[in-house]
């Protein structure tokens, strides 16, 4: 069962995440991977939350909790996608902007991620009292 959930999740994690590019993709027109980075942050954010507020203080079912977190998560936050745009824009010149992408996700990532699990320590917190 824990397979079929971590499959549908990332299907619609997959759906999601190209929605996500489609949508932000004329929002930059100098080769910067918007999207990518649009949907590794909200990814970041979101299983750093998921992690500290719903899979550390319940009893969440675990087919559930691989399904979200796994499943959705993994397929909507992607890195081989940001190491193909990295190294295409480094193929294309780009040295700049491919640091500069290298920089913001890394940073970026790792800082939405800690956001998240703080603030889902704190309403975790909240909601037991």
């Amino acid at each position: 069962m824990v397979y079929l959930g971590v499959g549908l999740g990332g299907m619609l994690g997959s759906l999601l995440r190209y929605l996500v590019s489609l949508s932000t993709s004329n929002i930059l027109n100098n080769g910067f991977p918007i999207g990518t980075l649009i949907a590794n942050y909200a990814g970041s954010l979101f299983l750093g939350w998921f992690t500290a507020r719903i899979i550390a203080r319940s009893n969440l079912n675990p087919v559930l909790s691989a399904t979200i977190g796994t499943g959705l998560t993994g397929s909507f936050t992607t890195f081989s996608t940001f190491s193909l745009e990295t190294l295409v824009m480094l193929e294309n010149g780009s040295v700049g902007l491919a640091l500069l992408y290298v920089m913001l996700s890394a940073v970026g990532g790792l800082t939405l991620a800690a956001s998240g699990y703080k603030l889902g320590a704190v309403s975790g917190r909240e909601a037991g009292k």
